[in-house]
């Protein structure tokens, strides 16, 4: 049975976290292509105790540096595909589990996408589905690199997996869109995911085929599925009631940075409050909007500059600053020196060590 993380130990790393469920995954992938898993493992100090935790979690920022090591490694860059071909729904925790004992594949997407966040919580967003079309979306993770485009391909290939293993059919997909621009592998990636394949796309979503959607689940157990869905409704449920308000607050803002500074309106509306009952809610908290607001940036730009090769320019457009300049003033006032300056810091504290 999965364990929601708690409050305090989701705020350890802005960024987010996921389940070593998908660290499993990715080490066998690792290891179907000729790479060392045991020793990836050990180089980030990942034991058998940790891997056979259901309740372990890595921050999603060590998690992007084991896949870009795992696929330097192997000299795989399309690992995620192959991540995803070997995925199993129990993968996907007691959300997988769930999904695979529903009636249609349809409504197994449903439910694997409905609980990803017993299993991964990303600062980015969540993914989602929109029925009446058929579209599995996967939230943008930009900017792209070379640590973090495996995590696209390996999420929409699972999903993928997902489908062939409730249906048995290989060919269950329409169209996959992918938001990062093409790296040289379309026509491995049509090949493995049987559909045409668009990069440079407007979002991360894969669309499913009609008469799969319809298509009966060949592992359906009614009674199985109820059980477990309830199981995934008390946890869902649990891990929510244990977010204050500002904890709601702080989880809407970052995917609404990008580019600019969410206003009170906006998350008020999000929340279905009026902006006042939002103020006054924080207010009985001991905290404001403001002041989530730049906390938020805070210990997001520690993570960022501490966590990723992101630049300081895509940085700042993360945090939703005007410009470059208003992040190294705003930076400096929360740490005492520039952001430059403390990442060079972090990586000779790192060599060091």
């Amino acid at each position: 049975m999965t364990t929601p993380t708690p409050p305090e130990q989701r705020s350890r790393n802005a960024l987010g976290n996921i389940s070593v469920l998908y660290v499993s995954a990715l080490l066998r992938a690792a290891a179907a292509e000729g790479a060392d898993a045991d020793a990836l493992a050990a180089r980030f100090q990942l034991d058998r105790s940790a891997l056979a935790s259901p309740a372990a979690r890595i921050s999603i920022p060590r998690f992007m540096r084991l896949g870009h090591a795992a696929i330097t490694d192997t000299g795989n860059r399309a690992l995620g595909l192959r991540m995803g071909a070997l995925s199993r729904p129990v993968d996907a925790g007691i959300a997988g589990l769930a999904g695979a004992t529903a009636e249609t594949a349809g409504d197994a997407m449903a439910t694997l996408i409905r609980y990803a966040l017993l299993t991964s919580q990303n600062s980015r967003g969540a993914p989602s589905l929109n029925p009446e079309r058929r579209e599995a979306r996967f939230y943008s993770i930009r900017p792209y690199n070379g640590f973090n485009y495996f995590v696209v391909d390996s999420v929409l290939a699972a999903w993928t997996q997902f489908l062939r293993t409730v249906t048995g059919r290989y060919e269950v997909l329409e169209n996959i869109s992918i938001e990062y621009p093409s790296i040289g592998l379309d026509d491995q990636f049509e090949a493995w995911f049987r559909c045409p394949v668009h990069f440079g796309a407007r979002s991360n979503h894969l669309t499913i085929k009609q008469s799969v959607w319809e298509q009966a689940n060949q592992e359906a157990q009614p009674a199985m599925h109820e059980k477990l869905t309830q199981l995934c409704e008390r946890e869902w449920q649990q891990l929510r009631r244990g977010w204050t308000t500002a904890d709601r607050v702080k989880h809407l803002l970052t995917p609404l940075f990008q580019g600019e500074t969410p206003s009170l309106e906006t998350i008020a509306t999000k929340l279905g409050m009026t902006p006042w009952t939002l103020q006054r809610h924080l207010a009985a908290e001991g905290s404001g909007f403001r002041e989530l607001v730049d906390d938020t940036r805070r210990q997001l730009a520690r993570d960022y500059i501490r966590e990723t090769s992101a630049s300081l320019a895509e940085i700042a457009w993360l945090l939703g600053f005007a410009n470059p300049a208003a992040f190294h003033k705003a930076y400096r006032r929360w740490f005492g020196e520039s952001p430059g300056e403390h990442r060079k810091i972090l990586k000779t504290g790192s060599k060091n060590g």
